[in-house]
């Protein structure tokens, strides 16, 4: 992983997506400064599952450009992105329930930048998870909802990421998991790791991030630096219910 910089890491540009010949996005851009954690905020249906499935590969843009460590990637595929460091902690986990949890970590470090670094991501994350050390040879199917996501972060810092995008960290979990794991993210941020999280939660968002961005319906709605969009009353009336 690449120290704490601030040059650019990912530029989103006019990005527009959508399924079967519906359009869902409409010009959404966005930049991620390395070392930085930086949010993609909205209601539920706003767009910002979709956002990530067109940066990562998922679907394939209408238009717009997708530009990771000054390489115009935006017609790569996931695995050839992946492979650069672009990954992703996609929403509702995704975990091989019938694999171990060091299995599960096995299958995040399939790139050749991954297997290289491999003895030392795996220690990274048995500190970072200590119950996952322990339960290393459980099956991931049988864990809770937060061990899940443990599991799934700690997969995804297996890949050896350039940048970790986070789809819903706190979605369907307790408080004191959804506690634990900012805690987690804000010590991989403290160390150097780029994120770019998207999340429901807009008041947890913007209390953990950098830089945000809003979209609204598939629109950019406004972005700035959080403590700033945390203070827009359009934002603190629709979002934060204040």
């Amino acid at each position: 992983m690449t120290g704490s910089g601030r040059e650019l890491l990912l530029e989103v540009e006019g990005l527009e997506a959508g399924y079967d010949g519906v359009q869902i996005l409409w010009g959404v851009s966005l930049k991620v400064k390395r070392g930085t954690m930086t949010t993609l905020v909205g209601a539920n249906g706003a767009g910002k599952t979709t956002t990530l499935r067109a940066i990562t590969g998922a679907i394939r843009p209408m238009r717009g450009r997708v530009i990771f460590a000054g390489e115009d990637v935006t017609h790569l595929a996931t695995h050839a992105k992946a492979a650069r460091g672009l990954i992703l902690v996609p929403e509702g986990r995704q975990l091989y329930a019938e694999m171990s949890v060091e299995e599960n970590l096995e299958m995040g470090a399939y790139s050749a930048r991954a297997r290289r670094r491999f003895s030392a991501n795996l220690e990274r994350v048995y500190s970072l998870f200590p119950r996952l050390k322990e339960r290393r040879r459980q099956r991931a199917g049988t864990f809770s909802g937060g061990e899940q996501q443990m599991l799934a972060i700690a997969r995804g810092l297996m890949s050896d990421p350039e940048i970790l995008i986070v789809d819903e960290l706190s979605l369907g979990l307790a408080p004191v998991v959804v506690q634990q794991l900012v805690e987690t993210l804000r010590s991989l941020k403290q160390a150097g790791v780029t994120i770019l999280l998207v999340e429901q939660n807009v008041h947890l968002a913007l209390a953990l991030s950098d830089y945000a961005y809003v979209i609204a319906d598939g629109h950019p709605f406004t972005e700035g630096p959080s403590v700033e969009i945390a203070a827009k009353p359009e934002i603190r009336e629709a979002y934060l219910g204040l």
